[in-house]
């Protein structure tokens, strides 16, 4: 018996830390700002709402898989941008504030210039910055592990 339960527990041990999940490195704008300084590379800001389900499970999913996780960290600088933020940003020597547009409703200036597709923001959207910090990629719904590996990969050609 002490045998077996041995046994699960060394097995047990081997499962969960054979299976480490790196995690995502996630920067503020400013920090952003500096590091690119020292080594440029490419932004992928997700941009979502706390209330939207579809940028949960994006957060949930695709920013938690090993492969894009890794990609993530090791070429790009990754930035989460909630839409409805109140926090003024600094980045690139502009001030970026929110803009209320109703009764506790409202967008922040930074989103709306990074999220704004066909005259519009929906959430999430993904948009990828070059390292001279123009928009090179938008998409405005969810994307999937195997979608955001391809488009990352493709980034980096």
């Amino acid at each position: 018996m002490k045998k077996l339960i041995c046994l699960i527990f060394i097995l047990g041990y081997f499962t969960t830390h054979s299976q480490k999940i790196e995690a995502l490195k996630i920067y503020s704008f400013s920090e952003v700002e500096k590091l690119h300084q020292q080594k440029p590379k490419p932004i992928v800001a997700f941009i979502y709402t706390d209330w939207c389900k579809i940028c949960y499970g994006m957060k949930n999913t695709t920013f938690k898989n090993n492969g894009v996780v890794k990609l993530l960290n090791d070429n790009f600088y990754f930035v989460k941008l909630n839409g409805e933020e109140q926090k003024d940003i600094l980045f690139l020597g502009k001030k970026f504030v929110y803009k209320p547009s109703g009764n506790k409703t409202g967008t922040h200036q930074l989103a709306k210039e990074l999220a704004t597709l066909k005259g519009k923001i929906s959430y999430p959207t993904t948009t990828i910055l070059n390292t001279n910090f123009e928009i090179i990629f938008q998409k405005d719904s969810y994307i999937n592990s195997k979608e955001m590996i391809y488009v990352l990969n493709q980034i980096l050609e």
